[in-house]
């Protein structure tokens, strides 16, 4: 096992800055997955690592060691692109097996590691075959094998799975994180995926424009937000605007209390933490759409100032739309420029039960 530590790394491209200022540190055994859109820095920072590309500024470090200006071959690090990168004209076994001829080692030593190698991503028996001979999944799990076998300190997964189907995707994300535990080696996933990063990640650093947003646990990550940013783009997340007034937000349908300054504000609310009860008040929110999803149904509804909301129900459930619903809420965050000013508590969820009776 191996740490993993980055300090102040900062990538340019021309007068762009792709990562800006972070500093990780990843734990023996851990897993992370750096979680963003597109062009939050989440592969330039994986590349740094590998030494795919140099830094402008930084320091990266392996068991304490600086390996910022080390080329690829010489760090401890395993890296798997998207694109698999397989060499077509090789076998799965040639493929596997490159770096360690590269090192020179005997062929009794490569053909047991590369054995191994096999049976450890669940493809016995595939040696032989050329790699167009092979599924999707099949050519990632030879992909990984390739990783694998170096025997690498830190393993970096570059969005993997990005071209796989849903339901391979969910299989193979569960092997590789079998695989990672019972190896027990450091990891960084790029992915920007929020299901793959909740599925599977001890910790999440969220990037926005080549900063970390926050790291955490993902149920910290998920229910504790530190922006609105992180808010939002993990999970669904239900955004509505208007004025703190007194230790009030005033809404007529989500009047809760906040106790933040007067001031413009963002209520922020996840569909699950909505309950629903029908009434008879014209002025109440309206249902607009009802999905059912099998195990949950997903309620649409207009407020009475035409702001949306999403609700979150059981499968028993049985809203139409045009029903008129009071809107009750479990717990909630208030954002005013950019920072989370408020998290509920249960008092505070009590009283707005009570305010909505």
């Amino acid at each position: 096992m191996a740490q993993l530590t980055i300090r102040n790394l900062q990538k340019n491209f021309a007068n762009t800055k792709a990562v800006d200022n972070v500093s990780l540190e990843v734990g023996d055994g851990e897993l992370i997955c750096l979680l963003g859109p597109s062009g939050s820095g989440k592969s330039t920072i994986l590349r740094m690592i590998g030494g795919f590309e140099h830094p402008t500024s930084g320091t990266i470090l392996i068991d304490g060691e600086d390996v910022t200006h080390l080329p690829p071959e010489r760090r401890p690090t395993g890296m798997m692109f998207q694109s698999h990168a397989l060499w077509s004209h090789m076998n799965v076994f040639s493929n596997i097996a490159f770096g360690l001829k590269l090192r020179r080692l005997p062929r009794a030593v490569i053909e047991e590691k590369v054995q191994n190698a096999l049976n450890l991503v669940g493809l016995k028996g595939y040696g032989e075959r050329m790699t167009h001979q092979l599924s999707g999944g099949q050519q990632q799990r030879v992909a990984l094998a390739r990783s694998l076998v170096l025997e690498p300190k830190i393993l970096l997964l570059d969005e993997p799975f990005a071209s796989l189907d849903q339901h391979l995707r969910e299989r193979l994300r569960e092997e590789v994180r079998d695989i990672q535990q019972r190896l027990g080696i450091t990891t960084l996933f790029v992915t920007h995926g929020q299901d793959e990063a909740l599925a599977m990640a001890d910790r999440i650093a969220v990037l926005k424009d080549g900063r970390v947003e926050q790291i955490a646990p993902a149920d910290v990550i998920y229910r504790q937000p530190q922006t609105e940013f992180v808010s939002g783009f993990i999970g669904t997340m239900n955004f509505i605007t208007s004025e703190v007034r007194n230790g009030r937000f005033l809404h007529d349908d989500l009047g809760l209390p906040v106790p933040i300054n007067d001031g413009a504000a963002t209520l922020a609310i996840r569909p699950e933490e909505l309950v629903l009860t029908a009434t008879r008040d014209e002025n109440s929110a309206v249902v607009i759409r009802c999905t059912d999803f099998g195990s949950y149904h997903v309620v649409d509804l207009q407020l009475a100032d035409g702001q949306c909301l999403k609700a979150m129900t059981g499968p028993a459930s049985r809203w139409r739309k045009g029903d008129r619903v009071a809107v009750l809420v479990n717990s909630y965050a208030v954002f005013r420029d950019q920072a989370c000013a408020y998290l509920s508590t249960d008092t505070q969820r009590k009283e707005a039960e009570i305010e909505h009776a």
